[in-house]
């Protein structure tokens, strides 16, 4: 049995080079504004969502993904292929819509919830819980003009919240209130998902993926390109999202670079535990960075270094070869060398700018070269806790106070 089935489904936009506002320029310019460019925002796209099924659809901008709710919320015709459904349907692309601010919270709870398919005895007969829920119950004859935007939310949501559909389409509400409010929110999808609704879930929030979702799709460009284990597709979508390339230069004009010269860093990558160069690595696995360093001239006891900086350019990591505690010895004009760091990656997901020096070794630590600018890698992975670093970690919540500590 299928609750929802998508069968090489297509969509395309016309965008028009040129727009018409008025009945006076058509009138005058009757061909202006024909001539068009078209947007192909769905690409046969054919999957099947189950009964009772928490599915996630997860992609870039303007991948498609509020495209295909649409499509199938009715709210949009297909070009080709088909879109079958089996119950009733109530899409959750917009919270809000319908909301009119110039009445108050209680008589807009009402519209909207008949707007949503409540009769009006069963809208008033919610009110007091959809208030609850949203936590305005001092608020309820304010007008909503003079709500704030998370007031806005939080209503919007808890009307949502009681509609007994079938099947759910949900398109990024759950980024809404403090983080209290949205562990509410996330009880009302652990209750969806017992009384078993079948719910499309649209988000860019990978964690929640693999919290929620029973499977995951991932679009790009408007082609399904994954389908399946929610975790396996969160990865993928981490890696595309942050872009796999090979290592290259930032940029033109990017690099940064400065020193006396008396030898050269001559190139620096990331390799995987089993030796290959890779340009992303997902967190907890083991990797490391090589620097290869070529003398123009006689260097004794170099100090090696690197630097990690993310993607503001806050250093996150840095070490370099002093942690040897022993002198690297006297490099020959044309002799090269080698430093490599290698460690189990504990950083957030990101993209990661690799910075390498030389220095003179004593005090001051006269510069030999530094390059910056010049190598990144992608670190990708669904625990993004919104710290720096995802360090190893083990968390724990019980029932009862803490044991008492022991002196000693």
């Amino acid at each position: 049995m299928t609750a929802v089935a998508c069968r090489g489904v297509w969509k395309t936009f016309r965008l028009p080079h040129e727009r018409l506002h008025t009945l006076k320029e058509r009138v005058f310019h009757p061909f202006r504004g024909r001539s068009a460019d078209e947007f192909q925002a769905l690409r046969d796209v054919s999957f099947e969502v189950r009964p009772g099924e928490f599915f996630g659809i997860v992609g870039r901008n303007g991948s498609g993904k509020s495209t295909l709710l649409k499509c199938i919320a009715g709210i949009y015709g297909v070009d080709r292929g088909e879109i079958l459904t089996a119950g009733r349907v109530s899409p959750f692309i917009e919270l809000g819509v319908g909301f009119n601010p110039d009445l108050t919270a209680r008589d807009n709870v009402i519209l909207n919830g008949v707007m949503l398919g409540l009769t009006k005895a069963e809208a008033r007969r919610r009110f007091d819980e959809i208030i609850a829920f949203a936590e305005l119950e001092d608020f309820v004859d304010l007008k909503l003009k003079n709500y704030s935007s998370g007031m806005h939310v939080r209503l919007a949501f808890a009307v949502m919240a009681q509609i007994e559909a079938d099947i759910l389409l949900i398109d990024e509400v759950l980024a809404v209130g403090d983080a209290a409010f949205q562990q509410k929110c996330f009880d009302e999808f652990e209750r969806m998902r017992r009384e078993g609704r079948t719910i499309l879930f649209v988000t860019h929030a990978m964690a929640l993926v693999e919290r929620f979702c029973d499977r995951a799709m991932l679009l790009e460009q408007g082609e399904l390109v994954s389908l399946g284990d929610p975790s396996e597709v969160a990865t993928l979508y981490s890696e595309l999202n942050f872009g796999r390339g090979t290592v290259a230069p930032a940029g033109p004009g990017a690099e940064q670079r400065a020193g006396d010269g008396s030898a050269e860093i001559v190139d620096a990558w990331l390799e995987s535990a089993s030796g290959e160069r890779i340009d992303a690595v997902p967190q907890g696995e083991r990797c490391r960075i090589v620097v290869e360093f070529e003398a123009r001239e006689e260097v004794r006891d170099p100090v090696a270094a690197i630097e990690l900086m993310n993607e503001d350019d806050i250093r996150v990591f840095a070490t370099n070869s002093n942690w040897l505690n022993r002198p690297t010895g006297r490099f020959a004009p044309g002799e090269r060398g080698t430093f490599t760091v290698t460690f189990d990656v504990a950083l957030a997901p990101g993209r990661y700018g690799l910075v390498a020096a030389l220095l003179r070794p004593g005090e001051g630590r006269q510069l030999i070269d530094r390059r910056a600018g010049f190598r990144s890698f992608v670190v990708h992975g669904v625990r993004a806790g919104g710290g720096l670093v995802d360090l190893p970690h083990e968390v724990a919540l019980e029932h009862g106070a803490a044991p008492a500590g022991v002196d000693g």
